[in-house]
């Protein structure tokens, strides 16, 4: 293989320092040219895509969902594929793909993968690969420091999510799809185009990335303490069984509210409300292991 390849590693995620030394080597013994730039100034990440999009083959991102998060609208606009090296707290992008979190095999699967076509989400003008949410995420996405997801990993969320589930107050909301209307009062809205967001939370059990559709919950209770019961169900994308939880699929969903409510995109707040959310449908293509390898995983 003689793949060029521009390396995008993000040092400050939670895997950063001590992976970018393995991934670079194990890549160049696979037989990548790489080109490496940093990520430490995400407002030029775009643009460094951009410039290489005629003399490289394939982008290859290495850190959280974030990082990738960053990177997703110039993906998009050149279409060279991605390949993902899982450096970061949660990485759901990676779980809902199936890309492992060794970061040796995590380098095959870039070399010898297959490309996949995958959906993506929209709002308001910026992509997303995961769930765009509104409510309780973003509290947690704005207590959620680099400290607390190095100090406690993958368990950050949950432990961040204790500590703010009981500030949590209703708000209200209109969800309008397809001439529908709904006015709900609720604790987090979330839209799914992926599976896994928040550490591994699932947005429905069935959701996929290419099945051209966005899973729309609300948690529409009236006490914090509620939200307690439904947490194990939100793990398995469960929780659409409750009677607090209201679901909705569809490809286009506009979300209202009052006053404008910060909108989180792939752990990131990029947006606010009035939010219009659609579904973008084969956006990018992405190298993936082999459908047989996924198979004999699960």
């Amino acid at each position: 293989m003689n793949a060029r390849a521009l390396l995008l590693i993000n040092r400050h995620a939670r895997q950063g320092h001590k992976g970018i030394s393995a991934a670079i080597d194990c890549l160049k013994k696979l037989g990548f040219d790489l080109v490496e730039e940093s990520t430490e100034d995400s407002q030029h990440i775009s643009e460094v895509i951009v410039r290489y999009q005629h003399e490289v083959d394939v982008v290859i991102v290495g850190g959280g969902d974030g990082t990738l998060n960053a990177v997703v609208d110039a993906l998009v606009d050149t279409q060279l594929p991605l390949g993902i090296l899982p450096l970061g707290t949660a990485n759901d992008l990676a779980r809902t793909l199936g890309i492992p979190d060794s970061l040796t095999e995590a380098c095959k699967v870039i070399a010898y993968g297959e490309q996949r076509r995958i959906d993506l989400g929209w709002v308001n003008g910026k992509h997303f690969f995961n769930v765009a949410s509104l409510g309780l995420s973003v509290k947690i996405t704005q207590r959620l420091t680099k400290e607390v997801k190095r100090r406690w990993g993958i368990f950050a969320y949950a432990v961040t999510a204790l500590r703010v589930i009981w500030e949590t107050k209703p708000f209200s909301a209109e969800i309008q799809v397809n001439g529908e209307s709904w006015r709900v009062k609720t604790v987090q809205i979330a839209v799914g185009n992926g599976r896994y967001y928040g550490g591994g939370m699932a947005v429905v059990h069935d959701a996929s990335i290419d099945d051209q559709r966005l899973d729309l919950y609300s948690v529409e209770i009236e006490h914090w303490w509620q939200i307690i019961p439904l947490l194990p169900a939100m793990r398995q994308g469960k929780h659409i069984h409750s009677p607090d939880v209201r679901t909705i699929q569809a490809q286009e969903i506009q979300v209202n509210t009052r006053k404008p409510y910060p909108v989180n995109t792939d752990g990131e707040i990029t947006t606010y409300t009035p939010a219009q959310f659609r579904v973008i449908p084969q956006a990018i293509a992405v190298l993936v292991p082999p459908v047989e390898i996924i198979e004999l995983g699960n």
